[in-house]
């Protein structure tokens, strides 16, 4: 005779999606009237066991069910997202599934079959509440104080009493939940800080920062020991004997003119048969040692964060811009990486030597394009007397190692970059695409030469380290690039597996000077794996290199701060085996906090230039301009401007007719002629902007 577990399993085993109600399912075993007491027990204890799920007062069976315990990772107007613990793709919920969860919050998930690109799920159970702020602005309508969050929900939450602290009705504000309904809609919220107008983008930017967690002050000890290393007098003479003195020789750096943190100089021989490439990297590690409260608060921030005209550095300014920065004419610690190439452009050895350095001159990336080009005028040609010749020689030597990585399947993945233009009160006034000369891609070459110097080291010496990967994509990814590029009219041939970064690479030159030449490049980019910091090495698909890491900028981020302790340490008395023991988890913990940091930083920084973006585009309001069709999706249609603002054209903001998003790449008019696509130029007028959210409208122009 079957138990009373059995029998409840049954029940429900049929009933896996829509659940039973306690009621139902007595009816369904069959329920008599002195079983009623061990039928609560047992479902109560099936509960604890975690072989029953209870939702909206209904009851399912675990087995033979798809749970897994995510992350809410975003939550918007009418749905959510989630990442599984040990997944690297989010879970797609529908707001009606995602139980008032908030984002950080732990839940357990159901899913079910994939829902477009993602995998579809609904909340079971909030595991673990998440006390995540959030950015909003503060309302008051009748009397009653609301913050309506600029990404989390679509609707205002009303303020706890005493919740409101000094903020001001329009005010930029960073709030918490105060208490929590079963739905978005039945949450309340309280102000925890104050960033004056959302109108402002600069207080916006702040907002963004807070409720990423983006530390904009650094603490008192930190300052201390800081502003104890910066006004140490000069370098210990013993230091710089135990160093290759390399003050005489010309090194430069080169950088745009208003950097401050420089943490890169370069210097060439040539040689018969090829040239030694030196690359010269502030010697931070020097000054920030272990568990130090310098190291700590670094390792923590994991990044400097660039945006607008600002910077939150890593360090504080008394390194970063100060006794680590290789400004020109002071004598400066550095590491150096010495690479002899061929006359083919090909590495042939290198080394690694701690030195001193002294600047000859700050390159100014537009000047020095500037002698390149010839189009200088006589007070440059002065400026860099002492380093013309040199640059020449970097010239020839930056065009052969071009050739060969393009050769080898390099992808050229770079996105345009919008240089936004502040006036004195720190108002928008201009924003165009930044300029991207040779210069710019003579220091890229050299230091990826030198960053596959260091974890070719490594790798050699089997080090514990630090390593910059990036995997192949995914067979589906690029099956779903492949159709696109079909729709949209491209000619090409699939890439052999074998050599498929060379074969993507094609592609992207073939596309070259073509309308689709920008989307095609970011719809290959996102194709691909993201690139991340690992303590295993696994090669680097998009530059085509087996051995890669970041060593050329330490006073901006740790990771590269990492593998600077790391090869000081190789390079120092220390037997190898204490140097694994020492540093094996150093390397890990390094690699998987540094790629956590990265993410929040590339949002922090969109976050505050789009409502950078957004302000200046507000003066516009009713204008019109030419765009480029950038990205379509089931709400509108995104188009860029030349100047690399983005907007959203809406469905409802289209001309007359049935437009709907087509699943991969048009905005189609199902009852009459009309079709916008991925690449087409259009004309859009501005409709309204949103500072606070960072958002642009357009609607388009017949």
């Amino acid at each position: 005779m079957a138990s009373m577990e059995q029998k409840i399993l049954k029940a429900l085993r049929s009933h896996q999606v829509q659940g039973l109600s306690k009621k139902t399912l007595a009816k369904a075993v069959g329920l008599k009237k002195k079983q009623k007491e061990r039928f609560v027990s047992t479902i109560d204890e099936l509960l604890s066991q975690d072989k029953l799920l209870e939702r909206a007062d209904r009851l399912f069976p675990v087995e033979g069910q798809r749970m897994a315990y995510a992350t809410i990772t975003r939550v918007s107007g009418t749905f959510g997202f989630a990442r599984p613990e040990g997944a690297e793709q989010d879970v797609f919920i529908p707001g009606r599934m995602l139980m008032g969860s908030m984002p950080g919050d732990r839940v357990l998930l159901r899913i079910s079959a994939d829902s477009g690109e993602l995998e579809k799920g609904e909340v079971f159970r909030i595991v673990e509440q998440s006390h995540q702020p959030f950015a909003g602005t503060l309302q008051v309508e009748g009397g009653v104080y609301t913050v309506l969050p600029d990404h989390s929900m679509r609707w205002p939450l009303p303020v706890v009493r005493g919740g409101v602290m000094n903020a001001r009705p329009g005010d930029k504000v960073l709030a918490e939940i105060a208490t929590r309904g079963e739905r978005h809609s039945e949450h309340t919220a309280r102000v925890i800080t104050t960033f004056g107008s959302a109108l402002s983008a600069a207080s916006c930017s702040l907002a963004v920062l807070a409720e990423l967690g983006v530390p904009t002050q650094f603490p008192d000890e930190v300052k201390e020991q800081a502003r104890a290393i910066g006004a140490s007098a000069g370098i210990h003479p013993k230091e710089i004997a135990a160093r290759l003195d390399l003050r005489e020789e010309v090194i430069f750096t080169i950088d745009s003119a208003d950097s401050k943190d420089l943490d890169d100089a370069i210097s060439l021989k040539k040689l018969p048969g090829g040239w030694e490439l030196g690359v010269h990297i502030a010697d931070v590690s020097h000054y920030v040692t272990p568990n130090s409260p310098l190291d700590q608060e670094a390792f923590q921030r994991g990044t400097s964060v660039y945006y607008a005209d600002s910077v939150i550095p890593m360090l504080p300014p008394e390194l970063s811009n100060g006794i680590c920065s290789l400004n020109p004419g002071e004598d400066r610690l550095a590491f150096s990486c010495f690479v002899t190439l061929d006359s083919s452009g090909v590495m042939t050895a290198y080394r690694f030597r701690k030195s001193v350095i002294r600047s000859r001159v700050k390159g100014v990336y537009s000047e020095l394009n500037a002698l390149l080009d010839g189009s200088e005028d006589p007070a440059l040609q002065e400026k860099y007397a002492d380093i013309h010749e040199m640059l020449l020689e970097m010239q020839g030597l930056a065009q052969l190692l071009i050739r060969n990585r393009q050769a080898a399947g390099k992808l050229e993945l770079e996105s345009i970059e919008g240089k936004i233009i502040l006036d004195e009160a720190g108002e928008p006034i201009d924003v165009y695409p930044r300029e991207r000369g040779f210069c710019e891609r003579l220091i890229e070459e050299f230091m990826l030469l030198a960053n596959e110097a260091a974890a070719t080291f490594a790798t050699e010496h089997k080090l514990p380290f630090v390593y910059r990967v990036h995997d192949n994509p995914s067979p589906d990814k690029l099956e779903e690039l492949y159709e696109v590029l079909a729709r949209l009219g491209v000619s090409f041939r699939k890439p052999n597996a074998t050599a498929l970064s060379k074969g993507l690479a094609d592609i992207l030159k073939r596309v070259e000077g073509t309308k689709y030449a920008g989307v095609i490049g970011v719809l290959t980019l996102r194709s691909m794996a993201k690139a991340k910091y690992s303590h295993q090495n696994t090669g680097h698909f998009g530059l085509s290199l087996k051995n890669y890491a970041h060593f050329t900028s330490p006073i901006r981020r740790y990771p590269d701060l990492a593998v600077h302790r790391i090869l000081s340490a190789a390079l120092s008395p220390m037997k190898k085996e204490n140097l694994v023991r020492h540093y094996t988890a150093f390397a890990a913990r390094s690699a998987e906090h540094s790629f956590q940091r990265e993410l929040v930083a590339v949002n922090a920084e969109r976050g505050c230039e789009a409502c950078y973006k957004a302000s200046y585009m507000g003066r516009f309001i009713g204008q019109e301009f030419e765009g480029v069709v950038s990205g379509c999706t089931g709400h509108g249609a995104y188009v860029q401007l030349p100047n690399t603002c983005e907007g959203l054209v809406k469905l409802a903001d289209f001309p007359p007719g049935d437009w709907g998003f087509d699943g991969q790449i048009a905005i189609v008019n199902a009852v009459g002629k009309g079709r916008i696509q991925l690449g087409d130029t259009v004309k859009v007028k501005v409709l309204s902007v949103n500072v606070s959210a960072g958002q642009i409208d357009f609607a388009l122009v017949k």
